[in-house]
């Protein structure tokens, strides 16, 4: 199922965040975890799904993903501690 989605990826708690923006959450961070693609977060082994939005349009999307990696790294974190403030894993609740 396709649905727009921004969401914050990282290595551990308060370490490396990496922000990304899909179409499909669910098969974007299987990627992330699976170390399929070479990239950043290959590199820095950002397999835990620390923070999700999802958004009826891919526009919209894209924008929030553009203004959150301008962000200070301060604010990322308190964007994450706001709902997930044990920095857990949120791979279980986007699988079901």
């Amino acid at each position: 199922m396709k649905q727009p989605a921004v969401y914050i990826v990282t290595n551990k708690p308060h370490g490396t965040l990496y922000t990304g923006v899909t179409s499909q959450l669910i098969k974007r961070v299987h990627q992330h975890k699976s170390h399929v693609v070479k990239g950043f977060t290959d590199k820095y082994n950002g397999t835990h799904l620390v923070h999700y939005e999802l958004y009826e349009d891919m526009n919209q999307a894209i924008q929030r993903e553009k203004n959150i990696k301008h962000w200070l790294r301060e604010w990322k974190i308190a964007l994450i501690e706001k709902n997930n403030p044990e920095w857990r894993d949120l791979w279980d609740e986007i699988i079901g």
